[in-house]
């Protein structure tokens, strides 16, 4: 059966993602999230709530949605932390000493503020847009117990997925509403983020300026 979505949704990420569900159902859903969570611009507010929808319409069960997607999150998510394993610590201290306008003690707080926080970090960026792909990466770099990531990738993944999977189911062909209002929670996360990092970048420029300006006075 295909999807009758609207909006056209033959086109797009939307109907890329509604026939990997219309061909291979579950498990097509699980792709698709693992995908996303590989390639964070395929858009999660897009393929889980069409999930849902495919649900309601029959095309899987609802306990089958939650199951692959929230699967296929912790499968992306593991491969991304593998990556952050492969990479290493000491590989990242070098690229690290190599940027301009940061400092190794910058780096070093920041792995400490990991190995305080970790758990927290994980567990909650999973409910976070975009942060739910690069959380992954430094919890590998910091080695955290494979178990735990897992663990606590599958239930912050379970919860973030079960919200907008049974946003889509409840909504029906109103699905793509909630598209945008997540896609509005992601621009206001870029926004901060760049805030953020601008902020970040101004301190340091203008502290490079006072050590200079005091060594030449």
């Amino acid at each position: 059966m295909f999807l009758a979505l609207p909006q056209e949704p033959a086109n797009g990420i939307a109907g890329w993602a509604a026939h990997l569900v219309d061909i291979l159902g579950g498990p097509g859903a699980g792709l698709a999230i693992a995908l996303e969570n590989l390639f964070p611009p395929l858009p999660s507010e897009v393929i889980l709530p069409l999930t849902g929808f495919a649900a309601g319409q029959g095309v899987l069960t609802l306990v089958s949605a939650l199951f692959w997607t929230t699967l296929g999150s912790v499968v992306g998510a593991v491969l991304l932390y593998w990556i952050g394993m492969l990479f290493g610590r000491e590989r990242m201290h070098a690229i690290w000493a190599k940027l301009p306008l940061v400092k190794a003690s910058d780096l070093v707080r920041t792995e400490e503020w990991f190995a305080k926080h970790g758990t927290k970090a994980v567990f909650l960026g999973r409910m976070v847009p975009i942060f739910r792909s690069l959380i992954s990466v430094p919890a590998g770099v910091e080695r955290m117990p494979l178990p735990v990531f897992v663990m606590l990738t599958t239930l912050g993944s379970l919860m973030w997925n079960s919200v907008l999977v049974l946003a889509g189911y409840w909504l029906g062909d109103q699905w793509a509403v909630v598209e945008a209002y997540v896609g509005i929670l992601s621009k206001v996360v870029v926004v901060l983020v760049v805030g953020a990092f601008v902020g970040y970048l101004v301190v340091r420029l203008r502290g490079r300026n006072r050590a200079q300006h005091r060594r030449t006075s």
